[in-house]
């Protein structure tokens, strides 16, 4: 008995990555991409033959080259994994609602017309005032969305108050902000298990969502260490990197369970989950972090999508 298997037996375990051929050896049940992934993926000559596809070469408009390509990464994905699988629509659209919610319906179309239910697909967006609207609009269209470069508990409200199906607070961000803050005081010892910032940060959400009866699900991500994973063995769902995956399947040590929804503990907050427009700006204006890796997020995955376009464009 792994570690993964302790934890696949509390958690739905997600591998983060597009590298498709590497998931029957990861044990997920689901997936999450991003432009980054599925760019690091095409530079690989395993992947890169997918750059030159007919359907991909004969789409005049660049965006909708590439939102095939980023469906056909999730067509190969699905037929390996048995949930779902979660594809990033342009980054570029992030403050843009009504745009996202037109690109996404085009990535569903691609999907059903490749024959993949909607219901095995999470549309990701990133987690400002417009992608949770995006999302809000969506799932009137029954297009469930994972809301992504979550960072604050008031993103977190507000994604519960649109009813979304899933989000996903970044755990390791969130730790490296506080241990770049501490810089040289960093006490890595005493900001272990449930003290780490980034497991503290979802532990908030989680136990907010369980007390309150939210359905929308929490998928921790953006790990950088098994102890952060163990220490949320129990939540709904984790996205973890293969580089992760296969150290917890090589480790015997025992995974308890550290979150049960039946019994989620006080939550530290009793906040309405409303939240207006005016609160979510003044929220994210009064946190550095939250607004800083908001945005850093986004420029990353903006860079990365034009990176694409010109690897389509080539």
């Amino acid at each position: 008995m792994s570690s993964l298997d302790d934890l696949r037996r509390h958690t739905r375990v997600v591998a983060d990555t597009a590298e498709y051929l590497r998931l029957p050896g990861l044990g997920a049940q689901e997936a999450t991409t991003n432009p980054s992934l599925v760019l690091r993926a095409v530079r690989q000559p395993d992947y890169a033959p997918l750059l030159g596809e007919p359907a991909l070469r004969r789409a005049a408009d660049p965006d909708l080259a590439m939102d095939r390509l980023l469906v056909r990464f999730g067509c190969e994905i699905l037929q390996r994994v048995p949930g779902r699988v979660s594809t990033e629509i342009d980054a570029r659209l992030s403050h843009d609602a009504q745009a996202s919610v037109q690109r996404a319906r085009r990535v569903i179309e691609l999907y059903e017309a490749a024959g993949v239910a909607r219901s095995r697909v999470l549309i990701k967006l990133a987690t400002t005032w417009e992608g949770i609207e995006a999302a809000r609009r969506l799932r009137e269209h029954g297009i469930a969305c994972n809301m992504t470069l979550l960072f604050s508990f008031t993103q977190a409200r507000a994604c519960a108050a649109a009813g979304v199906q899933l989000v996903s607070p970044f755990v390791g961000r969130i730790t490296d902000w506080a241990r770049r803050q501490a810089g040289d005081s960093w006490d890595a010892a005493a900001h272990a298990g449930e003290a780490d910032p980034g497991v503290r940060a979802l532990l908030r959400i989680w136990r907010f969502y369980k007390s309150r009866g939210v359905a929308t699900e929490v998928m921790g991500a953006s790990f950088r260490q098994t102890s952060q994973i163990a220490a949320l063995c129990g939540c709904d769902l984790l996205t973890v990197s293969p580089a992760l995956l296969d150290e917890l399947a090589g480790s015997p040590q025992a995974l308890p369970r550290r979150l049960d929804p039946r019994h989620p503990g006080a939550a530290e907050d009793d906040a309405p989950l409303q939240v207006t427009r005016a609160e979510f700006d003044a929220a994210l204006a009064g946190d550095a972090m939250s607004r800083s890796k908001l945005a850093e997020g986004i420029a990353a995955f903006v860079d990365d999508t034009v990176a694409l376009l010109e690897l389509l464009r080539g």
